[in-house]
């Protein structure tokens, strides 16, 4: 039965949205909508302007001022048990039925992960069919129900007994909006649109068998947003009767540089939803390099080399994350461990060993769990948070102290070189190949062909974006590698992403399909290197998939630096693009 609800929410034609998009769920969307969009979008305002301020006028974000959020022996609630447990959690996209269900199941040492981070974010595909099959596939799971038939492979997919790890729900930010879906003609919010679908059908089956239900909150940057989610939550509460006594409870990921200055106002922002902050990696690094860009005295060496354990300033980050943990009584979560399995031994005794010395590093400052990209490597990078802690270790009184580690955003030791582009360069046209093929996230190995161990990486949105941020930022400052004697430019770029494209076709089976697809992605790269280097650092997610065919068709972008075409931009905002006919 349509209602007034009903006839204001238009969706496109997915498989099975329309199981979802019911009257009830389409009354609990506009309210939604209705009450928190137009805020969303000013948010977005806000932080437009923080970073204009600091590419126009050099002013960098900083801490708030002194408030009762910052100050006081206030702690978030207690924490619900299961939240406290040491180990690590499996991430992966859920719209990909047979990977989630995978990470619901034991690694080959026949143990689970203690948390399944369940994405529609950095490795979802930002299609609504995406959103959809992550929906269904949530609840199914919940229900213990979600099964999958491969039938070219002949495999069947279902998950096993025993106790489920628990479910850590990450949606698209509150940067983005969903095309495909409107109400009264405008875009719905991402975050509105992924966080209510959830809470609607896997959140309401959690609260009716007594599970807890947990978010991730993806890319915040001020405290307000915290807010946002705060409300949101609240006015869910007051929507849907199965939640009023759920528990209901968020970690905010702290990969922007305007949130590292305000991680204990996020958690007083979110009060008795706040659970934790999680050490974000690559997204931190690639925000840093936006709020930095204009700076030719901030160039960054090759960004494999700058490692969170030997750069001081990004090591303190972190303590300073476990300080405020500590002293608020939030859980801390650290990074995450992407290395893939291989036929290789000796490349698995080396991406092991690799993941155990960064999660010991991880345990000893303090964080009890962190993630990883395959179950492959899952006792491994959990057992260094289970041993230490399991041995009675415990932090201590010094590193409860956030005024230990001051931050202080410095530019990390190391080289600038060619080659180090040249990995970005093959990474980015890996990368964007998968997402013209529907994939967030995908297994790349950058060095593939050259001498030497190196296990491929499951490579996802932060590190697409940290890759067009250093090539993007090497060509706006000319920067130059000593060693070759070579100055980047867009010329230098351009024969980089050629070189590695022809590598590439020449190691994969020959289909027309397939050359397409990369020769499409290699101009959907330029572009996005292109819009970096004018300073418009809209996300790879922002854009549709019109826009991308547009880009496929269009000539190659000319990767020179003029000045920004337009005010600096936000890292996703879709509201003001649909006026333009130019393209992204």
């Amino acid at each position: 039965m349509k209602t007034a609800a009903t006839t204001r929410v238009k969706f496109a034609r997915a498989e099975d949205a329309a199981r979802l998009f019911t009257p009830a769920f389409c009354e609990y969307l506009v309210l939604l909508h209705d009450t928190l969009g137009a805020r969303a979008l000013e948010l977005r305002v806000q932080r437009a302007e923080i970073l204009r301020a600091a590419l126009n006028q050099q002013v960098m974000p900083g801490h708030p001022p002194v408030s009762a959020a910052n100050t006081g022996d206030w702690r978030v609630p207690a924490v619900p048990d299961e939240l406290g447990k040491p180990g690590i959690e499996i991430s992966g996209p859920c719209s990909i039925t047979p990977m989630f269900i995978n990470a619901l199941n034991p690694g080959p040492e026949g143990e689970r992960a203690e948390g399944d981070l369940d994405d529609d974010e950095d490795s979802g595909g930002h299609r609504l069919i995406d959103t959809v099959r992550a929906a269904h596939n949530r609840l199914a799971a919940v229900n213990r129900e979600l099964t999958f038939e491969d039938r070219e492979r002949g495999k069947s997919y279902r998950i096993a007994p025993g106790e489920l790890p628990f479910f850590m729900h990450r949606e698209r930010g509150l940067h983005l909006d969903e095309p495909d879906v409107t109400i009264d003609g405008t875009p719905v919010n991402a975050a509105i649109l992924g966080t209510a679908l959830t809470l609607f059908y896997a959140g309401r089956a959690q609260a009716d068998r007594g599970q807890g239900i947990y978010f991730y909150l993806p890319k915040l940057e001020l405290a307000p947003e915290a807010r946002w989610y705060r409300d949101l939550f609240d006015l869910s509460r007051g929507r849907l009767s199965s939640l009023q006594n759920a528990t209901i409870r968020a970690v905010v990921l702290v990969e922007s540089l305007p949130c590292v200055y305000q991680m204990e106002e996020m958690l007083w922002e979110l009060g008795p939803y706040a659970a934790g902050l999680n050490a974000a990696r690559w997204d931190l690094k690639a925000s840093i390099f936006e709020f930095v860009m204009a700076d030719p005295k901030q160039v960054w060496p090759d960004r494999f080399g700058v490692d969170i354990k030997t750069t001081p300033f990004l090591a303190n980050i972190f303590r300073r994350l476990v300080a405020i943990c500590l002293k608020r009584g939030a859980v801390p979560i650290g990074g995450m461990a992407t290395a893939l399995p291989s036929n290789d031994p000796e490349v698995n005794r080396t991406a092991g060993e690799a993941i155990q010395k960064d999660k010991e590093w991880e345990a000893a400052q303090g964080f009890i769990r962190a993630w990883v990209a395959h179950i492959f490597h899952m006792k491994t990078a959990a057992d260094p948070f289970k041993k230490l802690i399991g041995s009675g270790w415990t932090p201590t009184p010094e590193m409860a102290k956030p005024e230990n580690y001051p931050v202080k955003i410095g530019v990390p030791a190391g080289p600038v070189t060619v080659e180090g582009t040249r990995r970005n360069a093959r990474m980015l046209i890996e990368y964007v190949e998968g997402w013209l093929n529907g994939r967030g996230a995908k297994g790349i190995d950058s060095l593939e062909g050259k001498p030497g161990v190196h296990p491929a990486l499951m490579e996802d949105l932060a590190t697409g974006r940290m890759s067009v941020a250093q090539i993007a930022q090497r060509i706006r400052h000319h920067a130059k590698d000593p060693q070759a004697g070579v100055a980047h430019d867009g010329a230098l770029v351009k024969r980089l992403l050629q070189e590695e494209l022809a590598d590439i076709l020449s190691r994969r089976p020959k289909s027309a399909e397939v050359e397409t697809r990369y020769r499409n992605a290699m101009k959907v790269a330029m572009r996005w290197v292109k819009n970096y280097t004018e300073l418009d650092f809209r996300s790879l997610g922002a854009y549709t998939r019109a826009e991308l065919d547009a880009i496929a068709r269009a000539p190659d972008a000319r990767l020179s630096v003029s000045g920004p075409r337009r005010p600096p931009r936000g890292r996703g905002s879709t509201a003001r693009r649909r006026r333009r006919s130019s393209g992204p």
